[in-house]
């Protein structure tokens, strides 16, 4: 590996981290998280609901196995979330610049060199997370010595407009037809409705689907704050109107919830893991999930005809909610992993069952 370039990372409170570069040279600004996730960084820079924001990894080693195949397959990547890494940078404790898998064609540094994204390691990850679990969230900037930049963020802006499609798509070519809402969707959504008999329709975030011919609504992840997105909450008011079955996923939870009435909020440092443990109302049913929000539903806003479908047991947040009487739920979690536990796939299951029982209703 050659000399690598020293580089700061510069928190909004002063905080300051010297490191070395292994990404693209280049000065970036935005919200600066954490996860806590041990595997799975191809798929996790590849989500869209990174948009904007600075990922810091928990796990001390990163790059050992390398970044997988580009290769499509349904007209999509067989091994990212999305076609492009997401993220604005990349904060780890130890790069391993030598890899080795089965599948890797290319080190995680070449990858953000690619997608011109800056990545450094030799900082004390735990200490900064430490600072941002106790102040939040913050804002930060990557910093090299010859290019200065200013504070950024993204939560200003209505990042979902950037996350989203921006044309109608169609996959698959199943029994039944799922018009998904892309306000950053993951690729696994996808996968799991096609493998589910589901012709997938993909409209963007503003786009009026109600027009559309469809046997259920499908919500998806995304980036920044659900206040946002207007336009996507004033539809979503339309398709309640019309009873047929509607799931949603991460935003999608926060957008369902403010399509029937709801209040959202940020949360303090927000969820970002492979394990977070979640409750099912009403049981003592307890799933592993993984999770990727800075935002959640107040659940006490909901009105009197919706309830708490899923509970956080680390620190009692809403995790999904559902109509009591109509075949409407959603998630704050992500069912779909990618990479993750599978624990809640099975909702994609209901999701359809809601689907087939609406159709033989009519």
């Amino acid at each position: 590996m050659t000399e690598a370039k020293k580089v700061s990372l510069v928190l909004e409170d002063g905080t300051r981290f010297e490191g070395k570069s292994f990404g693209y040279d280049k000065s970036i600004a935005g919200e600066v998280v954490f996860y806590t996730a041990m595997t799975g960084y191809p798929e996790s820079l590849t989500d869209p609901s990174y948009t904007g924001q600075i990922l810091v990894s928990t796990y001390p080693l990163i790059g050992n196995y390398g970044v997988p195949t580009d290769q499509m397959k349904d007209n999509i990547h067989a091994h990212y979330e999305s076609h492009k890494v997401h993220i604005s940078g990349l904060i780890i404790s130890d790069y391993s610049s030598e890899y080795s898998h089965w599948n890797a064609i290319k080190s995680l540094g070449d990858w953000l060199k690619e997608w011109k994204v800056p990545g450094l390691y030799g900082i004390d990850t735990r200490a900064l997370t430490k600072i941002l679990r106790m102040k939040g969230s913050m804002l930060g900037k990557i910093e090299f010595e010859e290019e200065p930049v200013d504070f950024y963020d993204p939560n200003k802006e209505n990042l979902v407009a950037i996350a989203s499609t921006d044309k109608k798509e169609v996959y698959g070519n199943g029994e039944h037809k799922v018009v998904l809402v892309d306000c950053g969707v993951k690729n696994n959504i996808i996968r799991c409705l096609i493998n589910r008999n589901a012709t997938v329709i993909r409209v963007p975030w503003d786009y009026d689907f109600t027009n559309e011919e469809f046997d259920g609504v499908f919500l998806s992840n995304g980036p920044g704050d659900p206040a946002m997105c207007e336009q996507t909450v004033a539809n979503i008011s339309k398709a309640l109107k019309i009873e047929k079955p509607i799931m949603g996923i991460c935003l999608g939870n926060q957008l369902l919830a403010r399509a029937a009435g709801a209040e959202t909020y940020k949360l303090k440092f927000g969820h970002r893991s492979h394990n977070q443990p979640v409750l099912l109302a009403g049981t003592d049913r307890c799933f592993i999930t993984s999770q990727n929000h800075g935002y959640a539903v107040a659940p006490e806003s909901l009105p009197a005809d919706w309830e708490a479908m899923f509970i956080n047991v680390n620190d009692n947040t809403n995790e999904g909610i559902r109509h009591k009487t109509k075949p409407f739920f959603s998630t704050q979690f992500h069912p779909e992993a990618a990479s993750g536990p599978v624990d809640t796939e099975y909702l994609f299951d209901e999701f359809i069952e809601n689907i087939v029982k609406y159709k033989k209703g009519k």
